[in-house]
């Protein structure tokens, strides 16, 4: 009697063997690991030459026994402040600077050979910006109460603003009319959100009567004023002496601060 020939041949798995081995191994292996392994992505590239040097980095500081803790807060902000590390490597005495430098770029405001007052100028970034952009063809004159080191090309009163003698100094020096006038006043804060911001207003618009006092026809204003809403009046006043009245926040102002700067240009002369 003739055998039947086998259905496989001998030492050989079914076809679908080695998948269900592959299958039932790749089943073990999530079990034995408790969940399925994550997939292996490519690896990042590692950051440009001199890329980590430029991260800024957090400095702590520790606050000392007589130190207040206000004090320490506004320290460890100055040491974090890009700004504040930018001035100090490129010679400004403020990261003050780099916001007339912003506005200037913005709105073309510092001429070569201009006729410029910078009222509260201490403690002398923007008189660096002014007379590095108007150059020492310019007149440049700068007061504050606080004593500014000498800056080259640049003439200093030490007085107070709002002196009664403060405005026919500032005259005296300038020698004519003023292409612009400047003002980053800011009065001393009293912790009274209300009373600051009248206080900065008040400054604003001793800022503005002397402006229409001494700026030429066409000449340009730039104020620090608060958002508040008391600046109503000083803006409307504004837009009838001048040609065009903006607002800018430039970038190096901080973000919780709600200092803005008026700018108005073509001033259109004394009344």
């Amino acid at each position: 009697m003739e055998r039947r020939k086998s259905s496989s041949r001998k030492g050989k798995p079914p076809k679908n063997a080695a998948k269900s081995r592959a299958s039932s191994s790749s089943k073990i292996a999530k079990t034995a690991l408790g969940a399925e392994p994550e997939k292996r992505g490519r690896k990042k590239n590692a950051p440009a030459k001199g890329e980590a040097a430029s991260r800024d980095f957090n400095v702590h500081v520790k606050t000392a026994k007589r130190r207040e803790y206000g004090s320490t807060l506004w320290l460890k902000r100055q040491l974090n402040d890009p700004y504040v590390r930018k001035a100090k490597a490129e010679g400004y005495r403020s990261r003050a600077a780099y916001k007339l430098l912003e506005l200037d770029e913005k709105f073309s405001l510092l001429k070569p050979g201009a006729r410029i007052v910078d009222l509260g100028c201490a403690p002398g970034g923007w008189l660096q910006v002014a007379i590095k952009k108007a150059g020492t063809r310019s007149r440049i004159i700068g007061i504050d109460y606080l004593n500014v080191p000498t800056i080259a090309g640049v003439d200093i009163l030490e007085m107070d603003f709002l002196d009664d003698a403060a405005p026919d100094a500032l005259k005296e020096k300038l020698g004519g009319a003023a292409d612009i006038v400047l003002s980053d006043m800011a009065a001393p804060t009293t912790g009274h959100k209300a009373t600051d911001h009248l206080r900065i207003v008040a400054l604003a618009e001793a800022a503005l009567d002397f402006a229409e006092d001494v700026l030429a026809p066409g000449g340009t204003f730039v104020c620090k004023v608060f958002a508040g809403g008391a600046e109503g009046e000083l803006l409307a006043h504004l837009k009838q002496h001048f040609d065009v009245v903006k607002h800018a926040k430039p970038k190096a102002s901080r973000s919780d601060s709600a200092e803005n700067y008026v700018v108005a240009t073509g001033f259109k002369g004394k009344a």
